[in-house]
This record gives C-alpha cells, sequence and structure tokens, in this order.
C-alpha cells in the first residue's frame, strides 16, 4: 500500500506515520509535503498512490485549491484540527476525514473503510466536483445564534454575542456569559465547533472554545504554545495547544483587520 502524506505540522505528520506503520508494517509512506504548491507539483510527477492523506490547512492556504489545479482520482482522507469545513460534504462523497489528534482506533477504521470500497475507486475514478462545490459554495451557513439554558425551573435564553467562552469540566461542558454565569449545556464541544460561527468562536484546545470579544491579550508560552488572557476569569491558565497556534494566530488578524 502506497501513501502520500500532506501535512504542514511535524509532529502531526510524525504522529501519523507511526500510527499507519504500526497498523500496517508493509506500507510505503511517501511525505509529509507541507503546502498546496508542492503538492500539485508532486502528483503531476507522481499520480499512481493509492491512499492520500490530506491535512485541510497547508502552510500557504487551504487543501481545497489543489482540487481547482490538478485532477485527483486518488482515494482521500482528510485530516483537520477543526471541522467546521461541510463534514457533511465528506460524508455524501463517501470521503473519510479524521480530527486531530488522531487516535489509532479511528485511523484503523478509516484504513478499514478504505479496504472495502478501493476496488470501487478503482472501477471508478472519484469525482470531487460535488465535494468542492459544497465547501466553496457561496450559500451563507447557518450557525447558532442563541441557547436555552436552565437555571433551577427557569429557562433562559442566551444569544451567542452573551457567551465569553465555553468549557469542559470532568466531562460537563458549561456556557459562560460576559458577565461570568455558568450554565450546563447538554452539546459537546466538538458540537459546539459545527454550529458556532467560526469568525466569532475558536477552539483553543480540548477544553476551551473562546469567543473573539473575550480575549483580551495572547502571550508566547513555551513550545511554541500561547497563554490567552480572557474575561471572565476561568480562574485556570487558558492555553492554546500547539498543533491550534498557527491558525489561531491567522483567526486573530483575519478579525482584526476587518
Amino acid at each position: 500500500m502506497k501513501v502520500l502524506i500532506v501535512e504542514d505540522e511535524n509532529f502531526a505528520a510524525e504522529r501519523l506515520q507511526l500510527l499507519l506503520k504500526d497498523i500496517i508494517p508493509d506500507i510505503q509512506i511517501y511525505g509529509a509535503i507541507d503546502s498546496v504548491e508542492r503538492t500539485i507539483q508532486h502528483l503531476k510527477a507522481n499520480p499512481n498512490y493509492d491512499l492520500l492523506f490530506l491535512d485541510i490547512q497547508l502552510a500557504d492556504g487551504k487543501s481545497f485549491s489543489i482540487f481547482e489545479k490538478i485532477n485527483i482520482t486518488i482515494p482521500v482522507i482528510f485530516t483537520t484540527a477543526y471541522d467546521e469545513y461541510a463534514i457533511k460534504a465528506f460524508e455524501v462523497n463517501s470521503i473519510d476525514y479524521l480530527l486531530k489528534p488522531i487516535s489509532k482506533e479511528k485511523l484503523i477504521a478509516s484504513i478499514e473503510k478504505f479496504n472495502k470500497i478501493k476496488n470501487h475507486y478503482a472501477q471508478s475514478p472519484i469525482d470531487y466536483s460535488e465535494l468542492l462545490q459544497k465547501l466553496t459554495s457561496d450559500k451563507p451557513q447557518q450557525f447558532k445564534t442563541r441557547f436555552l439554558v436552565s437555571r433551577g425551573d427557569s429557562l433562559i435564553p442566551v444569544s451567542s454575542n452573551e457567551i465569553a467562552y465555553f468549557c469542559a469540566e470532568d466531562g460537563i461542558v458549561f456556557l459562560v456569559t460576559n458577565d461570568n454565569k455558568r450554565y450546563i449545556i447538554n452539546h459537546t464541544l466538538e458540537d459546539l465547533e459545527c454550529k458556532l460561527n467560526p469568525s466569532l468562536f475558536f477552539r483553543i484546545n480540548r477544553q476551551f472554545i473562546v469567543a473573539f470579544a473575550s480575549i483580551q491579550k495572547a502571550h508566547n508560552y513555551f513550545n511554541y504554545k500561547l497563554k490567552l488572557d480572557i474575561v471572565p476569569d476561568p480562574q485556570t491558565e487558558v492555553i492554546v495547544s500547539k498543533t491550534r497556534t498557527a491558525e489561531f494566530k491567522q483567526w486573530m488578524n483575519s478579525e482584526l483587520e476587518k
């Protein structure tokens, strides 16, 4: 089995390589390639891969643009640190995806899925045009703008612009408002990532989704992480994970430029 890894984070690429070699000892792995342009040039010269692991956010842009410049018929497993990119489109097109950090169990499931349908791929080249249309559509995506939360016997409406952050503690997710009111909500952080407007909220790590308006300052932290000052103060360190730092900086810059 011959696979190509396209990934701009060294740690993520090395982890994926180790997991793949553990699952498939005789696998042939090429890459990692870290940019859109390098991937295009490489695939033009080397199109004969069995499977492509493709990170969505690369060093020079989103990998979706690769499909616009060259014809790819290789089965793709997308990898991403966040799932705001029309995940349902992947499912509709029978393309798998993995959320980082990738677990061995999820990777095994993806490989098993590929093995079940690879003969179909060989007989019918994949048409990614429908996927690209869904991902690049100008139709505005609808995001969740309000929550109905409980406090005792009362139901309280909370608008998204009143929310400072969401945090997970011992398996329970809390919504925290700008005036430091905390409510338990029946959502996971993964679920919220899909429903919240990504221009207003960012998943910084496994514990926190923060609102742009709640961020007061970011400090350089050890091991290339960032430490945030947010209000209201959650009484714990708020750290942007290493794998999200580059994306977080881009997100902050895009908002500040508006």
